[in-house]
């Protein structure tokens, strides 16, 4: 017997003991599942951390540097073997300084986005990149499609927005109607 599952003894039950799992067992559902949706809940899109965004650049930065230095190295040690005169450490050194320095500016023009990752698919653990990407392709739909960035989607033309603001937005065009001269009053202006 193990877990407290089964008999106690096998003996006198013609059976070997041996217990089962039950597949036919269907486990409950987490709660929430088959609940309405409620728009007030919708996911928000997630907003990148420039600082983030920024270290990966820097790192990217690195790694080019560190390829050239090894290049570099690695041409030095040949020329050496072969007994030509390479480059020494400081030399070396001086080289990676100015490709960083060159890769920071070229990253600064850019505006700090994009590098060599920038034009492939990203991957999915590139959360901060993925959430950068998906905020310039909803901006671009944005403009697309002549929206303002503060409009939110909803159903009878509310766009969402609070029963107070509503309220107060009504108000506000009902007088501006009743001082241009039409007066007349709509159901919906109690």
């Amino acid at each position: 017997m193990s877990s407290n599952v089964g008999l106690s003894t096998p003996r006198g039950s013609g059976t070997s003991g041996y217990v089962q799992r039950n597949a036919a067992l269907l486990k409950p559902r987490s709660t929430g599942v088959g609940q309405p949706y409620s728009k007030d809940t919708a996911p928000r899109q997630r907003k990148p951390d420039a600082n983030i965004l920024a270290h990966d650049r820097l790192r990217e930065i690195e790694v080019q540097v560190l390829e050239l230095r090894d290049r570099l190295e690695e041409e030095a040690e040949k020329a050496e073997e072969e007994g030509k005169e390479g480059m020494d450490e400081e030399a070396i050194d001086e080289a990676c300084e100015k490709e960083r320095e060159r890769l920071v500016k070229e990253m600064e023009q850019r505006g700090g986005r994009g590098g060599s990752s920038g034009g492939g698919r990203l991957k999915s653990y590139q959360v901060h990149e993925l959430a950068e990407a998906k905020a310039r392709e909803s901006e671009r739909l944005r403009r697309a499609l002549g929206l303002r960035g503060d409009e939110v989607g909803g159903k009878d033309g509310d766009g969402g927005e609070h029963p107070m603001a509503r309220q107060e937005r009504r108000r506000v065009e009902k007088e501006q109607r009743e001082m241009e001269g039409g007066g007349s009053v709509r159901r919906d202006d109690r």
